[in-house]
Protein backbone atom coordinates (compact mmCIF):
# COMPACT_ATOMS: atom_id res chain seq x y z
CA UNK A 1 0.00 0.00 0.00
CA UNK A 2 1.02 3.62 -0.53
CA UNK A 3 2.38 6.05 2.03
CA UNK A 4 -0.29 7.23 4.49
CA UNK A 5 -0.97 10.95 4.12
CA UNK A 6 -4.13 10.98 6.26
CA UNK A 7 -4.54 9.58 9.75
CA UNK A 8 -6.40 6.30 9.75
CA UNK A 9 -8.19 5.30 12.96
CA UNK A 10 -8.48 1.61 12.05
CA UNK A 11 -5.94 -1.14 11.58
CA UNK A 12 -6.21 -4.82 10.68
CA UNK A 13 -4.70 -7.40 13.01
CA UNK A 14 -3.36 -9.95 10.52
CA UNK A 15 -3.09 -12.80 13.03
CA UNK A 16 -6.85 -12.50 13.70
CA UNK A 17 -8.06 -11.73 10.16
CA UNK A 18 -9.41 -14.75 8.28
CA UNK A 19 -9.88 -12.99 4.95
CA UNK A 20 -13.65 -13.46 4.95
CA UNK A 21 -14.19 -10.34 2.74
CA UNK A 22 -17.11 -9.07 4.84
CA UNK A 23 -15.32 -5.74 5.28
CA UNK A 24 -14.47 -5.46 1.59
CA UNK A 25 -18.13 -5.71 0.60
CA UNK A 26 -19.41 -2.91 2.84
CA UNK A 27 -16.72 -0.27 2.26
CA UNK A 28 -18.33 2.79 0.58
CA UNK A 29 -15.10 3.84 -1.16
CA UNK A 30 -13.82 0.35 -2.11
CA UNK A 31 -10.74 0.90 0.05
CA UNK A 32 -10.34 -2.79 0.99
CA UNK A 33 -8.90 -5.79 -0.84
CA UNK A 34 -8.07 -9.36 0.12
CA UNK A 35 -4.50 -10.40 -0.58
CA UNK A 36 -2.69 -13.45 0.80
CA UNK A 37 -5.82 -14.42 2.68
CA UNK A 38 -5.86 -11.14 4.67
CA UNK A 39 -7.82 -7.91 4.33
CA UNK A 40 -5.78 -4.86 3.31
CA UNK A 41 -6.82 -1.21 3.66
CA UNK A 42 -5.94 1.31 0.97
CA UNK A 43 -5.15 4.20 3.37
CA UNK A 44 -5.84 7.06 0.96
CA UNK A 45 -9.36 5.86 0.22
CA UNK A 46 -10.46 5.02 3.76
CA UNK A 47 -12.94 7.53 5.26
CA UNK A 48 -13.09 5.95 8.75
CA UNK A 49 -16.84 5.34 8.57
CA UNK A 50 -16.41 2.16 10.63
CA UNK A 51 -18.65 -0.06 8.50
CA UNK A 52 -15.86 -2.64 8.23
CA UNK A 53 -15.49 -2.61 12.02
CA UNK A 54 -19.20 -3.32 12.43
CA UNK A 55 -19.26 -6.42 10.22
CA UNK A 56 -15.91 -8.08 11.06
CA UNK A 57 -16.84 -11.48 12.57
CA UNK A 58 -13.45 -12.07 14.20
CA UNK A 59 -12.85 -8.54 15.58
CA UNK A 60 -9.71 -8.34 13.47
CA UNK A 61 -10.25 -4.62 12.86
CA UNK A 62 -8.94 -2.59 15.77
CA UNK A 63 -9.43 1.03 16.79
CA UNK A 64 -6.24 3.10 16.94
CA UNK A 65 -7.03 5.43 19.85
CA UNK A 66 -4.65 7.05 22.35
CA UNK A 67 -3.12 5.31 25.34
CA UNK A 68 -5.18 6.28 28.40
CA UNK A 69 -2.05 6.77 30.52
CA UNK A 70 -1.20 9.73 28.27
CA UNK A 71 -3.54 11.91 30.36
CA UNK A 72 -1.05 11.89 33.24
CA UNK A 73 1.49 13.77 31.12
CA UNK A 74 -0.54 16.90 31.99
CA UNK A 75 -1.25 18.66 35.28
CA UNK A 76 -4.72 19.94 34.38
CA UNK A 77 -6.69 17.28 32.49
CA UNK A 78 -9.91 18.41 30.80
CA UNK A 79 -12.29 15.72 29.55
CA UNK A 80 -14.83 16.62 26.87
CA UNK A 81 -17.80 14.26 27.24
CA UNK A 82 -20.54 13.86 24.59
CA UNK A 83 -24.11 13.56 25.84
CA UNK A 84 -24.47 10.09 24.32
CA UNK A 85 -21.97 8.81 26.89
CA UNK A 86 -24.28 9.52 29.85
CA UNK A 87 -27.33 8.21 27.97
CA UNK A 88 -25.89 4.67 27.95
CA UNK A 89 -26.17 4.29 31.73
CA UNK A 90 -29.28 3.16 33.56
CA UNK A 91 -31.44 5.69 35.39
CA UNK A 92 -30.10 4.57 38.78
CA UNK A 93 -26.71 6.09 37.95
CA UNK A 94 -26.71 9.89 38.17
CA UNK A 95 -24.51 12.20 36.13
CA UNK A 96 -22.87 13.31 39.38
CA UNK A 97 -21.83 9.74 40.16
CA UNK A 98 -20.54 9.21 36.62
CA UNK A 99 -18.55 12.45 36.76
CA UNK A 100 -17.16 11.43 40.13
CA UNK A 101 -15.81 8.20 38.67
CA UNK A 102 -14.30 10.13 35.75
CA UNK A 103 -12.52 12.29 38.33
CA UNK A 104 -11.17 9.21 40.09
CA UNK A 105 -9.85 7.95 36.76
CA UNK A 106 -7.64 11.04 36.66
CA UNK A 107 -9.50 13.96 35.08
CA UNK A 108 -9.49 17.30 36.89
CA UNK A 109 -12.28 18.92 34.86
CA UNK A 110 -15.28 17.39 33.04
CA UNK A 111 -17.20 19.36 30.41
CA UNK A 112 -19.97 18.58 27.89
CA UNK A 113 -18.93 18.66 24.24
CA UNK A 114 -22.17 20.28 23.12
CA UNK A 115 -21.81 23.48 25.18
CA UNK A 116 -20.70 25.30 22.02
CA UNK A 117 -23.88 24.46 20.06
CA UNK A 118 -25.67 27.67 21.12
CA UNK A 119 -22.89 29.83 19.67
CA UNK A 120 -22.52 27.63 16.60
CA UNK A 121 -26.19 27.65 15.55
CA UNK A 122 -26.23 31.44 15.19
CA UNK A 123 -23.20 31.15 12.91
CA UNK A 124 -24.75 28.27 10.95
CA UNK A 125 -27.89 30.25 10.20
CA UNK A 126 -25.86 33.22 8.96
CA UNK A 127 -23.68 30.94 6.83
CA UNK A 128 -26.61 29.11 5.22
CA UNK A 129 -28.41 32.37 4.53
CA UNK A 130 -25.37 33.87 2.75
CA UNK A 131 -23.95 30.79 1.03
CA UNK A 132 -24.09 30.55 -2.76
CA UNK A 133 -23.40 26.81 -2.71
CA UNK A 134 -26.68 25.09 -1.87
CA UNK A 135 -27.42 22.83 -0.26
CA UNK A 136 -24.93 23.56 2.51
CA UNK A 137 -23.77 20.22 3.97
CA UNK A 138 -23.17 19.98 7.72
CA UNK A 139 -19.54 19.54 8.82
CA UNK A 140 -20.56 17.77 12.04
CA UNK A 141 -19.98 14.16 10.93
CA UNK A 142 -16.30 13.71 9.96
CA UNK A 143 -17.00 10.49 8.06
CA UNK A 144 -19.41 12.40 5.80
CA UNK A 145 -16.80 15.09 5.17
CA UNK A 146 -14.17 12.49 4.28
CA UNK A 147 -16.65 10.63 2.11
CA UNK A 148 -17.24 13.84 0.15
CA UNK A 149 -13.48 14.41 -0.19
CA UNK A 150 -12.90 10.93 -1.60
CA UNK A 151 -16.07 9.95 -3.46
CA UNK A 152 -17.84 13.26 -4.14
CA UNK A 153 -15.02 15.82 -4.57
CA UNK A 154 -17.23 18.10 -6.69
CA UNK A 155 -19.25 18.83 -3.52
CA UNK A 156 -16.43 20.04 -1.24
CA UNK A 157 -17.53 23.67 -1.64
CA UNK A 158 -20.93 22.71 -0.22
CA UNK A 159 -19.43 21.61 3.10
CA UNK A 160 -20.15 24.05 5.94
CA UNK A 161 -16.94 25.96 6.67
CA UNK A 162 -17.55 26.16 10.41
CA UNK A 163 -15.88 24.10 13.13
CA UNK A 164 -17.99 21.33 14.71
CA UNK A 165 -19.05 21.60 18.39
CA UNK A 166 -16.21 19.34 19.58
CA UNK A 167 -13.49 21.65 18.27
CA UNK A 168 -15.22 24.83 19.44
CA UNK A 169 -15.57 23.46 22.98
CA UNK A 170 -11.92 22.42 22.96
CA UNK A 171 -10.96 25.92 21.82
CA UNK A 172 -13.06 27.44 24.61
CA UNK A 173 -11.36 25.50 27.39
CA UNK A 174 -7.89 26.10 25.95
CA UNK A 175 -8.43 29.84 25.50
CA UNK A 176 -10.02 30.26 28.90
CA UNK A 177 -7.10 28.39 30.52
CA UNK A 178 -4.56 30.58 28.72
CA UNK A 179 -6.46 33.69 29.81
CA UNK A 180 -6.33 32.58 33.44
CA UNK A 181 -2.78 31.16 33.48
CA UNK A 182 -0.88 33.13 30.86
CA UNK A 183 -0.08 30.06 28.73
CA UNK A 184 -1.31 26.51 28.10
CA UNK A 185 1.53 24.79 29.93
CA UNK A 186 0.26 21.78 31.85
CA UNK A 187 -3.11 21.70 30.04
CA UNK A 188 -4.27 18.48 28.42
CA UNK A 189 -7.61 18.27 26.61
CA UNK A 190 -9.11 14.84 25.95
CA UNK A 191 -12.26 13.59 24.27
CA UNK A 192 -14.36 10.43 24.65
CA UNK A 193 -15.40 9.43 21.14
CA UNK A 194 -18.50 7.44 20.15
CA UNK A 195 -17.11 6.75 16.68
CA UNK A 196 -13.94 6.13 14.72
CA UNK A 197 -14.36 9.08 12.38
CA UNK A 198 -13.81 11.63 15.16
CA UNK A 199 -10.46 10.06 16.04
CA UNK A 200 -9.27 10.64 12.49
CA UNK A 201 -10.82 14.13 12.46
CA UNK A 202 -8.85 15.20 15.53
CA UNK A 203 -5.58 13.71 14.25
CA UNK A 204 -5.97 14.95 10.67
CA UNK A 205 -8.48 17.84 10.71
CA UNK A 206 -9.72 19.46 7.51
CA UNK A 207 -10.08 23.12 6.63
CA UNK A 208 -6.53 24.29 7.44
CA UNK A 209 -7.09 23.67 11.15
CA UNK A 210 -5.02 22.25 14.01
CA UNK A 211 -6.99 20.69 16.87
CA UNK A 212 -6.14 21.65 20.47
CA UNK A 213 -7.23 18.18 21.62
CA UNK A 214 -4.32 16.14 22.98
CA UNK A 215 -5.91 12.70 22.97
CA UNK A 216 -8.98 10.73 21.95
CA UNK A 217 -10.30 7.90 24.12
CA UNK A 218 -12.40 4.98 22.91
CA UNK A 219 -15.86 5.32 24.50
CA UNK A 220 -16.26 1.57 24.78
CA UNK A 221 -13.09 1.41 26.90
CA UNK A 222 -13.98 4.17 29.35
CA UNK A 223 -17.67 3.20 29.57
CA UNK A 224 -16.73 -0.25 30.87
CA UNK A 225 -14.34 1.25 33.42
CA UNK A 226 -16.99 3.64 34.73
CA UNK A 227 -19.76 1.02 34.75
CA UNK A 228 -17.61 -1.44 36.70
CA UNK A 229 -16.85 1.20 39.33
CA UNK A 230 -20.53 2.13 39.60
CA UNK A 231 -21.61 -1.49 39.97
CA UNK A 232 -18.99 -2.05 42.66
CA UNK A 233 -20.16 1.11 44.44
CA UNK A 234 -16.68 2.52 44.60
CA UNK A 235 -16.38 5.40 47.07
CA UNK A 236 -15.78 8.65 45.20
CA UNK A 237 -12.79 10.33 46.81
CA UNK A 238 -11.69 12.73 44.06
CA UNK A 239 -14.36 14.80 42.34
CA UNK A 240 -13.46 16.84 39.25
CA UNK A 241 -14.53 20.38 38.51
CA UNK A 242 -17.71 19.95 36.45
CA UNK A 243 -18.92 22.54 33.93
CA UNK A 244 -22.33 20.98 33.31
CA UNK A 245 -23.99 23.92 31.57
CA UNK A 246 -26.01 22.65 28.60
CA UNK A 247 -29.05 23.69 26.61
CA UNK A 248 -31.76 21.46 25.22
CA UNK A 249 -30.58 22.21 21.68
CA UNK A 250 -27.10 21.07 22.71
CA UNK A 251 -28.43 17.77 24.04
CA UNK A 252 -30.40 17.12 20.85
CA UNK A 253 -27.69 18.26 18.41
CA UNK A 254 -26.06 14.79 18.08
CA UNK A 255 -29.44 13.13 17.38
CA UNK A 256 -30.95 12.84 13.91
CA UNK A 257 -32.71 16.12 13.14
CA UNK A 258 -31.24 17.84 16.19
CA UNK A 259 -29.03 20.09 14.10
CA UNK A 260 -31.33 20.94 11.20
CA UNK A 261 -34.31 21.77 13.43
CA UNK A 262 -32.42 24.90 14.51
CA UNK A 263 -31.62 26.05 10.99
CA UNK A 264 -34.03 28.67 9.66
CA UNK A 265 -34.16 27.30 6.12
CA UNK A 266 -35.43 24.35 4.09
CA UNK A 267 -33.57 21.37 5.61
CA UNK A 268 -33.26 17.63 5.21
CA UNK A 269 -31.85 15.33 7.94
CA UNK A 270 -30.50 11.95 6.77
CA UNK A 271 -28.79 9.17 8.72
CA UNK A 272 -27.33 5.80 7.72
CA UNK A 273 -24.47 5.34 5.25
CA UNK A 274 -26.53 4.00 2.34
CA UNK A 275 -29.04 6.86 2.62
CA UNK A 276 -26.27 9.45 2.91
CA UNK A 277 -24.59 8.15 -0.26
CA UNK A 278 -27.93 8.17 -2.10
CA UNK A 279 -28.53 11.82 -1.13
CA UNK A 280 -25.00 12.89 -2.10
CA UNK A 281 -25.43 11.20 -5.49
CA UNK A 282 -28.65 13.12 -6.00
CA UNK A 283 -26.97 16.40 -5.06
CA UNK A 284 -24.07 15.66 -7.41
CA UNK A 285 -26.51 14.89 -10.24
CA UNK A 286 -28.52 18.05 -9.42
CA UNK A 287 -31.61 16.00 -8.66
CA UNK A 288 -32.20 17.47 -5.19
CA UNK A 289 -33.97 20.79 -5.56
CA UNK A 290 -35.16 23.35 -3.02
CA UNK A 291 -33.01 22.19 -0.08
CA UNK A 292 -30.84 24.77 1.66
CA UNK A 293 -29.20 22.65 4.36
CA UNK A 294 -28.34 18.96 4.62
CA UNK A 295 -27.73 17.32 7.98
CA UNK A 296 -25.96 14.08 7.06
CA UNK A 297 -24.82 11.48 9.60
CA UNK A 298 -23.18 8.17 8.64
CA UNK A 299 -24.48 6.26 11.69
CA UNK A 300 -28.12 5.23 12.07
CA UNK A 301 -29.68 7.45 14.75
CA UNK A 302 -26.63 9.68 14.38
CA UNK A 303 -24.19 9.63 17.34
CA UNK A 304 -26.53 7.39 19.32
CA UNK A 305 -25.62 4.71 16.79
CA UNK A 306 -21.86 5.25 17.01
CA UNK A 307 -19.94 2.00 16.73
CA UNK A 308 -18.11 2.52 20.03
CA UNK A 309 -21.30 2.81 22.09
CA UNK A 310 -22.54 -0.03 24.25
CA UNK A 311 -26.28 0.66 24.49
CA UNK A 312 -29.17 0.36 22.02
CA UNK A 313 -29.19 3.39 19.71
CA UNK A 314 -32.95 3.91 19.86
CA UNK A 315 -33.02 3.80 23.67
CA UNK A 316 -30.03 6.15 23.87
CA UNK A 317 -31.68 8.62 21.50
CA UNK A 318 -34.95 8.46 23.42
CA UNK A 319 -33.16 9.06 26.71
CA UNK A 320 -31.40 12.11 25.29
CA UNK A 321 -34.71 13.55 24.09
CA UNK A 322 -36.24 12.95 27.51
CA UNK A 323 -33.38 14.74 29.26
CA UNK A 324 -33.52 17.65 26.79
CA UNK A 325 -37.16 18.25 27.76
CA UNK A 326 -36.09 18.97 31.36
CA UNK A 327 -33.52 21.73 30.75
CA UNK A 328 -33.63 25.29 29.30
CA UNK A 329 -33.12 26.11 25.64
CA UNK A 330 -30.10 28.32 26.43
CA UNK A 331 -27.34 27.95 29.03
CA UNK A 332 -25.42 30.55 31.03
CA UNK A 333 -21.99 30.05 29.40
CA UNK A 334 -23.08 31.36 25.99
CA UNK A 335 -21.65 34.88 26.57
CA UNK A 336 -18.29 33.35 27.55
CA UNK A 337 -18.29 31.14 24.46
CA UNK A 338 -18.89 34.20 22.30
CA UNK A 339 -16.02 35.97 24.04
CA UNK A 340 -13.49 33.18 23.54
CA UNK A 341 -14.63 31.42 20.35
CA UNK A 342 -16.32 33.87 17.98
CA UNK A 343 -12.99 34.60 16.29
CA UNK A 344 -12.17 30.92 15.62
CA UNK A 345 -15.51 29.46 14.55
CA UNK A 346 -14.72 29.60 10.83
CA UNK A 347 -12.44 27.17 9.04
CA UNK A 348 -10.95 27.16 5.56
CA UNK A 349 -12.32 25.38 2.50
CA UNK A 350 -12.35 21.59 2.68
CA UNK A 351 -10.07 20.26 -0.05
CA UNK A 352 -10.75 17.09 -2.07
CA UNK A 353 -8.44 14.17 -1.42
CA UNK A 354 -5.55 14.34 -3.89
CA UNK A 355 -5.74 10.71 -4.98
CA UNK A 356 -3.52 9.31 -7.69
CA UNK A 357 -5.92 6.69 -8.99
CA UNK A 358 -4.08 5.60 -12.13
CA UNK A 359 -0.86 7.55 -12.60
CA UNK A 360 0.72 10.92 -11.80
CA UNK A 361 1.28 11.52 -15.52
CA UNK A 362 -2.07 12.69 -16.90
CA UNK A 363 -1.55 11.12 -20.33
CA UNK A 364 -0.64 7.76 -18.78
CA UNK A 365 -3.60 8.05 -16.40
CA UNK A 366 -6.01 8.63 -19.31
CA UNK A 367 -4.67 5.59 -21.17
CA UNK A 368 -5.03 3.42 -18.08
CA UNK A 369 -8.54 4.73 -17.47
CA UNK A 370 -9.52 3.78 -21.03
CA UNK A 371 -7.93 0.35 -20.56
CA UNK A 372 -9.92 -0.18 -17.37
CA UNK A 373 -13.12 0.82 -19.17
CA UNK A 374 -12.47 -1.74 -21.91
CA UNK A 375 -11.51 -4.38 -19.38
CA UNK A 376 -14.78 -3.97 -17.52
CA UNK A 377 -16.58 -5.16 -20.65
CA UNK A 378 -14.68 -8.45 -20.45
CA UNK A 379 -15.57 -9.15 -16.81
CA UNK A 380 -19.00 -10.68 -15.97
CA UNK A 381 -20.24 -7.64 -14.00
CA UNK A 382 -21.68 -9.65 -11.11
CA UNK A 383 -19.26 -8.30 -8.44
CA UNK A 384 -18.74 -11.70 -6.82
CA UNK A 385 -15.54 -10.64 -5.01
CA UNK A 386 -13.69 -13.90 -5.76
CA UNK A 387 -10.88 -11.83 -7.30
CA UNK A 388 -10.21 -10.19 -3.93
CA UNK A 389 -11.69 -6.86 -5.06
CA UNK A 390 -15.18 -5.60 -4.14
CA UNK A 391 -16.41 -5.17 -7.73
CA UNK A 392 -15.55 -5.89 -11.36
CA UNK A 393 -14.84 -2.18 -11.80
CA UNK A 394 -12.41 -2.17 -8.86
CA UNK A 395 -10.70 -5.30 -10.23
CA UNK A 396 -10.30 -3.69 -13.68
CA UNK A 397 -8.68 -0.66 -12.07
CA UNK A 398 -6.35 -2.90 -10.03
CA UNK A 399 -5.29 -4.78 -13.18
CA UNK A 400 -4.34 -1.67 -15.18
CA UNK A 401 -2.40 -0.37 -12.15
CA UNK A 402 -0.47 -3.64 -11.93
CA UNK A 403 -1.95 -4.57 -8.57
CA UNK A 404 -3.79 -7.68 -9.75
CA UNK A 405 -3.88 -10.26 -12.56
CA UNK A 406 -6.67 -10.26 -15.14
CA UNK A 407 -6.94 -14.02 -14.56
CA UNK A 408 -7.87 -13.39 -10.94
CA UNK A 409 -11.41 -13.25 -12.31
CA UNK A 410 -12.71 -16.77 -11.75
CA UNK A 411 -15.01 -16.56 -14.77
CA UNK A 412 -12.24 -15.59 -17.19
CA UNK A 413 -9.89 -18.11 -15.65
CA UNK A 414 -12.41 -20.94 -16.00
CA UNK A 415 -12.94 -20.01 -19.65
CA UNK A 416 -9.18 -20.01 -20.30
CA UNK A 417 -8.73 -23.32 -18.48
CA UNK A 418 -11.50 -24.83 -20.58
CA UNK A 419 -9.73 -23.68 -23.75
CA UNK A 420 -6.37 -24.96 -22.46
CA UNK A 421 -4.84 -21.49 -22.37
CA UNK A 422 -3.98 -21.68 -18.67
CA UNK A 423 -3.04 -24.75 -16.61
CA UNK A 424 -4.30 -25.70 -13.16
CA UNK A 425 -0.98 -24.91 -11.43
CA UNK A 426 -1.12 -21.30 -12.61
CA UNK A 427 -4.77 -21.03 -11.61
CA UNK A 428 -3.94 -22.31 -8.12
CA UNK A 429 -1.09 -19.80 -7.74
CA UNK A 430 -3.47 -16.94 -8.59
CA UNK A 431 -6.00 -18.10 -5.99
CA UNK A 432 -3.26 -18.55 -3.37
CA UNK A 433 -2.06 -14.99 -4.04
CA UNK A 434 -5.55 -13.71 -3.25
CA UNK A 435 -6.87 -16.03 -0.58
CA UNK A 436 -3.66 -17.50 0.92
CA UNK A 437 -2.07 -20.94 0.68
CA UNK A 438 -3.67 -22.25 3.86
CA UNK A 439 -7.14 -22.30 2.30
CA UNK A 440 -5.99 -24.78 -0.30
CA UNK A 441 -4.07 -27.05 2.06
CA UNK A 442 -6.83 -27.78 4.55
CA UNK A 443 -8.27 -31.29 4.46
Amino acid sequence: MEEVLYHRALEIVEDVCVGCAHCMRVCPTEALRVRGGKARIHPEWCVDCGECYRVCPTRAIRVRDDDFSKIFDYKHRVLLVPTVFYAQFGSRYSRDNINGILGMLGFTEVCPVEQSVDLLMDEVNDYVHNSKNKPVISSFCPAVTRLIQVRFPSLVDNVLQLLPPLELSAQFYKRRYVQENGNDEGLGIFYITPCIGKIAAVKSPVGGYTSPIHGVINMDYIYNKVLLALKNRVDIVSEPLVKSSLSSKGILYPTTGGESVNVDAKCLAVDGLASVIDILERVENEELKGIDFLELRVCDESCAGGILLFGNRFMISDKMKGYAATIPDVHELVPEYKKYCSAVVHMERVEPRSLVKYDKDIEVAIRKMESARELRKVFPGIDCGACGAPSCTAHAEDVVKGLSDVNACIFLRTKYEKRGEIDSDEAIKIMEFIWGKDRFEKK
